[in-house]
């Protein structure tokens, strides 16, 4: 089964932060990251809630350790962050 890295923050431009997290592309695959799901409140267009899949817990780790130093704590690589992201690392048990 898969891994996901789940994040939650506010944003203040979806088509911005967009454009960033679009930046990064390469940086996920190289990572591991097999699949991403963005989705947002249907009441609340300035938040976001984004699942990276890996194939490995320490692969989501890895990858939250370099979100935390390399995009979140630059400003430029995160424009329209509004907030500090809440994460968790889930495990798949069952999927449908």
């Amino acid at each position: 089964m898969t891994t996901s890295l789940h994040i939650e923050h506010p944003i203040t431009a979806y088509e911005t932060w967009k454009g960033a997290f679009d930046k990064f592309a390469p940086m996920r695959s190289a990572a591991g990251v097999r699949a991403h799901h963005i989705r947002r409140p249907v009441d609340d267009e300035n938040f976001v809630v984004i699942d990276l899949d890996f194939d490995t817990a320490e692969e989501a780790e890895h990858f939250l350790q370099i979100l935390r130093e390399r995009v979140w704590a630059v400003r430029e690589n995160s424009p329209a962050l509004a907030g500090e992201p809440r994460t968790s690392i889930l495990e798949t048990l069952d999927a449908g």
